[in-house]
């Protein structure tokens, strides 16, 4: 049985975007919805990037509850508290020295919460303790894609939610309306145009997704996050239209992702919920030196089983090569081969979703650990 007194601190630094705080301010919202998890504190130094994906905290604020979470700005002073019985730092982020003696003294289980990742070697370091010169050990969990890692984030029974949410258009027309989408665009929607949603790096081949959707017989609006390119208008034409929304909060952007034929994502967090949302999506892997994640991308790809086509198409996205994106995306577009990328992606939703999420598997290891050591 998982103790109901574990009680969990979450550290996290924002360093870019806001993959960091949406991964873990995800996570403290599953732990909170679980009753065994006991009580939740999550640390963020930058609380202006989190209201931009959480609008009702005050991002001025020292401390504060949403929900049933108490939220600090973690500041250097690090504010004075009890540490849990479980401490997460997200992503190497290291929590303050003081809190770190206060973990030595009551004896918490420290884990490092690990980037995803679906390269074979990270089944080998799932769980593995290392051991700090303070005594304590630090334990590295890895999310990832088999039953051998620390699995997704997922919140129980989210597909029923999301086929609920699919099945009548108001909820979809309430959302539209609720980002600002000018009504003849809206209409667009309703009468059949396609819907894109593009969420990418700046360096990605945006003009050739423009051609290949702009050549279709079918029509196109592309809802991009303002500020995530630097000129949208200048992409319009009479068969495709871009609509640039605000930044929304997570359920907004499940639901953008839900709503949407198409989904362009980036980075971690973003490519979880384009495979929860069961729709076609390319993913734009975080840009690293030396082209270290097109390895990512690649061990990834071959656990998605996709067709080749569409693996070429997405590794020619992450590399910039415009011709190759414009060539991929056309053919991905015909008829059987959308009705193909459709029907894979589907699939793999439904096998992703046949196992146990990141918080099962993580209150289960905590449980373990602090009943055992």
């Amino acid at each position: 049985m998982t103790r109901p007194d574990l009680g969990f601190d979450i550290f996290c630094r924002v360093v870019d975007n806001f993959g960091d705080i949406g991964v873990c301010w995800r996570l403290a919202k599953q732990l909170a919805n679980r009753p065994e998890s006991g009580p939740i504190r999550l640390w963020v130094d930058n609380t202006a990037s989190f209201a931009q994906i959480e609008p009702t905290i005050n991002a001025g604020a020292p401390r504060q509850t949403l929900g049933n979470i108490e939220l600090l700005h973690w500041t250097d002073p690090a504010p004075a508290v009890v540490p849990h019985k479980v401490v997460i730092e997200a992503f190497a982020c290291t929590p303050p020295a003081s809190f770190i003696s206060s973990m030595q003294q009551r004896g918490s289980l420290w884990i490092n919460l690990e980037y995803l990742s679906a390269e074979t070697w990270i089944e080998g370091c799932h769980a593995l303790p290392s051991l700090q010169a303070n005594g304590l050990k630090k334990y590295f969990f890895f999310p990832g894609f088999t039953e051998k890692t620390g699995g997704l984030q997922r919140e129980p029974g989210l597909a029923s939610v999301r086929a609920r949410w699919l099945s009548r258009p108001q909820p979809r027309q309430r959302l539209m309306r609720e980002i600002g989408m000018p009504e003849p665009l809206m209409e667009r929607l309703a009468t059949g145009w396609r819907q894109v949603c593009l969420f990418c790096y700046p360096q990605a081949p945006v003009d050739a997704m423009v051609k290949a959707l702009s050549s279709c017989e079918q029509p196109t609006v592309v809802i991009v996050p303002q500020g995530v390119l630097s000129d949208a208008t200048a992409l319009q034409s009479k068969k495709l239209q871009v609509f640039e929304a605000p930044f929304v909060d997570q359920n907004g952007f499940d639901r953008l992702l839900w709503s949407s034929d198409l989904n362009i994502v980036r980075g971690e967090d973003s490519l979880v919920r384009a495979i929860w949302a069961g729709k076609p999506f390319i993913w734009h892997a975080y840009p690293q030196e030396g082209d270290a994640h097109m390895d990512k991308l690649n061990a990834w790809l071959a656990q998605a089983r996709f067709p080749a086509m569409i693996d070429a198409l997405m590794r020619a996205w992450n590399i910039n090569d415009a011709p190759a994106v414009l060539q991929g995306l056309q053919q991905a577009l015909q008829p059987e081969a959308w009705s193909t990328w459709r029907c894979d992606t589907a699939n793999l939703t439904r096998r992703l979703a046949s196992q146990s999420s990141l918080v099962e598997r993580l209150l289960a290891f905590s449980a373990e650990k602090t009943r055992n050591g």
